[in-house]
């Protein structure tokens, strides 16, 4: 079950990294920020692309070699920071109110299951 769930952390991670490396603008689109300078597609790129791409290979490291105490440091750090990307939404909400579910909320969620699954792999 371990192996399935941080597999699959993994693949959204290694996901969300491709798409921001290929395409920055759609991926930061729903959000209503336009990237109209090279160096704010390159902070994209850097943060959601490279970001999640190690992120997303050091999962699949831990799905597939990692063992013991490396592996569930590996699962509860990135669990963790999950988690403190869902706080920082909720810090948004108290200061600025999102006016709809997606893409904020949505994501709050997503952070949220993805940490809850992730600690109960560790």
């Amino acid at each position: 079950m371990s192996f399935l769930c941080i597999s699959a952390a993994a693949l959204f991670f290694l996901g969300m990294g491709l798409f921001g490396l290929v395409a920055p603008g759609a991926l930061i689109r729903p959000f209503g920020i336009e990237l109209s300078v090279p160096e704010a597609r390159s902070e994209v790129r850097a943060v959601y692309g490279g970001f999640g791409v190690a992120v997303g290979a050091l999962l699949a490291w831990a799905a597939l070699g990692a063992s013991g105490d490396l592996r569930s440091g590996v699962v509860l750090t990135v669990a963790v920071s999950l988690a403190g990307m869902a706080f920082g939404r909720l810090v948004s909400r108290a200061v600025e109110r999102p006016s709809a579910f997606f893409p904020s909320w949505f994501y709050f969620w997503v952070e949220i299951l993805g940490a809850a699954l992730l600690i109960s792999c560790a």
